[in-house]
C-alpha cells in the first residue's frame, strides 16, 4: 500500500491547478477566446532576448557532455560567484559564493531550507494570505504552520499578531514580498519592526530564530516601490530566489538559496542546506540554466506589460464596483468577494467563464486572486464578463 499521507496530498489537488485544468477542458467546448483564465501565475511576457541568444550560443559552442552533465552538488562555482557579486552590488552585502546553493527553483529552495532548519514539532509562522504550498512544505519537514493575519487596509503584516504568535516552539518565519496573492510589499518600516520583534524573541527564548525570505517576485514591482532586502535588517536569514518570474522561465526551474554570511553558525547552517538537498534528491540544478545565469543573472524581463495590465484590471474592476487591493508588486489582483463567500463567488464567476482563485486556499477567506499575467487583449475582452458577474452579484458601478 502506498504512503497514506502522500495519497491524501495527491488526491487533495491544488485549487489553482484544478482551475487551470478546468479552463483547458472548457476551452475545448466554448473556444479558447471565450474563456478568461486568471487562475495561474504563468508569466505571459517573453524572456529577455539575451536569454535566448545566450542559450543558442551555449548550445552551439559548449561541449555537449559538459553542458548537459553534472555540476558540483551546490552548483557551479562560477555561477555562485556572479550571483554573490550581484547581491553584494545591489544590496550592499558581503555574500560569498560559498553562501549560495543552486536549486531547481524557489519551491526546491524553500523545501531544502525548511528541512535544513526544522526539528520535529517546530513551528513556522507565515502571514496570511500565503502561497498554499507553504503548508505542504512545512509539514513535510516535520513542522507546524502557524498563521498570522495581515492588516486588511494594506495587507502589511499584523505585527501585534506576530508578536503574540511567537513561542518557544517557533523556529522560523516565512516572509513573501512582493506577496502572492495580494501583491503587497513589506515596507522598510514594517520590516524593521518585524525584525526587532524577532530579535527580542531570540533573547527571550534563548534560541536562534530564522527568517526565510521567499522572493520569486522581487523584480516585479511598479512605480518607485522598493523591496527591502532582509539581510540588511536581520542576520539569521535564508533568501530563496527563483528566476522563474524575473527571466520569465517558470518551466526551467532554476534558482538558489543563500545563507546570510553573518548568520549564527553559518557554516553549519549551510552544511544543513547541503545535507537537506542531498536527502531530498535536490542536487545539481540544471547545468544548462546554471551556465545561462553567468551571462544573464542581471537581466529582467520587460515588466511594463504587467504594470499596464494591473492598471487596466484594477481600474476596470473598481469602476464596476468591485473592491480591490491595489498591488505594488507581483502580478496578482486581490478582489473582495461580494457577500464574503469566496468559494461561492468563484463558482458564480465560472458561469461567465471567468476563472478566479478563491482566497481560502491562501489561508484567508473572502477574496479572489486574479492573475493578470495574461495578454492585454484578454483583460480587455474579459470586461463584459466581469460586468455580467457584477450584475449577478448586485454590485453597482461607481458613479
Amino acid at each position: 500500500m502506498a504512503n497514506e499521507k502522500m495519497i491524501a496530498l495527491g488526491e487533495n489537488r491544488s485549487v489553482i491547478r484544478d482551475l487551470f485544468e478546468y479552463g483547458l477542458s472548457r476551452k475545448k467546448i466554448v473556444g479558447e477566446e471565450n474563456v478568461f483564465d486568471f487562475s495561474i501565475g504563468n508569466p505571459s511576457i517573453p524572456a529577455p532576448k539575451k536569454v535566448n541568444d545566450t542559450l543558442i550560443h551555449l548550445l552551439e559552442t559548449e561541449e555537449s557532455t559538459a553542458l548537459h552533465g553534472y555540476s558540483s552538488a551546490p552548483g557551479d562555482m562560477r555561477v555562485r560567484t556572479v550571483i554573490a557579486e550581484n547581491i553584494n552590488r545591489r544590496f550592499g552585502r558581503n555574500q560569498a559564493p560559498s553562501d549560495i546553493y543552486m536549486t531547481c527553483g524557489a519551491a526546491a529552495s524553500l523545501t531544502i531550507s525548511l528541512h535544513a532548519l526544522l526539528h520535529e514539532g517546530d513551528e513556522v509562522i507565515v502571514f496570511a494570505p500565503f502561497f498554499p504550498e507553504y503548508k505542504v512544505f512545512i509539514e513535510k519537514a516535520g513542522g507546524k504552520l502557524v498563521t498570522v493575519g495581515a492588516r486588511e487596509e494594506d495587507f502589511g503584516p499584523d505585527l501585534e499578531g506576530f508578536k503574540a504568535a511567537l513561542s518557544e516552539k517557533t523556529a522560523a518565519v516565512i516572509i513573501n514580498s512582493p506577496n502572492n496573492p495580494s501583491g503587497a510589499v513589506i515596507s522598510h518600516e514594517d520590516m524593521k519592526k518585524l525584525t526587532d520583534i524577532l530579535k527580542d524573541a531570540e533573547k527571550r527564548f534563548g534560541k536562534d530564530l530564522f527568517i526565510i525570505a521567499d522572493e520569486p517576485y522581487r523584480e516585479l514591482v511598479y512605480g518607485d516601490t522598493e523591496v527591502p532586502y532582509i539581510m540588511n535588517y536581520y542576520e539569521n536569514t535564508l533568501v530563496c530566489y527563483s528566476y522563474s518570474k524575473s527571466l520569465s522561465l517558470p518551466g526551467e526551474r532554476i534558482g538558489y538559496v543563500t545563507v546570510c554570511h553573518e548568520a549564527k553558525d553559518r557554516d553549519k547552517v549551510f552544511a544543513a542546506i547541503c545535507g537537506a538537498g542531498r536527502a531530498l534528491g535536490f542536487v545539481c540544478a540544471p547545468v544548462l540554466f546554471q551556465k545561462l545565469l553567468i551571462t544573464c543573472h542581471d537581466q529582467v524581463a520587460d515588466v511594463s506589460a504587467y504594470a499596464k495590465n494591473r492598471d487596466l484590471l484594477f481600474g476596470g474592476l473598481s469602476e464596476l464596483g468591485f473592491e480591490c487591493v491595489h498591488p505594488d508588486g507581483a502580478f496578482y489582483l486581490f478582489v473582495k468577494a461580494p457577500g464574503g463567500d469566496d468559494a461561492a463567488f468563484g463558482e458564480l464567476a465560472k458561469q461567465f467563464d471567468l476563472l478566479l482563485v478563491p482566497s481560502a486556499s491562501f489561508g484567508l477567506k473572502g477574496y479572489m486572486r486574479v492573475a493578470y499575467c495574461v495578454s492585454e487583449d484578454t483583460i480587455r475582452r474579459s470586461m463584459p464578463a466581469f460586468k455580467k458577474l457584477a450584475e449577478a452579484c448586485g454590485i453597482s458601478p461607481k458613479a
